[in-house]
């Protein structure tokens, strides 16, 4: 079970119900259950302009746009959250690996995983987000 589940220590805090009443199921089964989106169908893949990048759930700000990047991997793909804060990294070990899952700080949704192998970026890091669990804000 993902630590998305558990919303005791997040600001925000609903229950299944609430969640399940606000997401439609897609969303819910990938920010609530840690499912993941087929690879290359998210909306927000090829978004190229300037904004902030939001937690899907909750609206928190997670990523800019000047921190996403082509990793041509099928996710919408950034080499550092808008603050350290922003997010919460957990150890991830279903499916036999052990991988870091990235959570919404503010409300615990899974928004996808953490890895190192992003050579070609400032830090090395690629946050691979679901499209589904973020929202993006235009710039003004």
């Amino acid at each position: 079970m993902s630590a998305s589940a558990d919303s005791t220590n997040f600001k925000v805090a609903k229950t299944d119900a609430e969640w399940r009443e606000e997401l439609d199921p897609t969303r819910y089964s990938i920010l609530r259950e840690a499912a993941t989106e087929r690879p290359w169908s998210g909306a927000l893949l090829d978004e190229k302009r300037a904004g902030i990048y939001t937690c899907g759930a909750c609206g928190a700000e997670l990523f800019t746009s000047g921190t996403k990047f082509d990793s041509g991997s099928g996710w919408p793909s950034f080499y550092e959250s808008v603050n350290p804060d922003a997010v919460v990294l957990h150890t991830d070990t279903s499916l036999g690996m052990t991988r870091t899952e990235v959570l919404c700080a503010n409300c615990g949704s899974h928004l996808g995983h953490l890895f190192d192998d992003a050579y070609q970026t400032p830090t090395g890091d690629r946050y691979c987000m679901n499209s589904l669990s973020l929202d993006f804000k235009e710039a003004n």
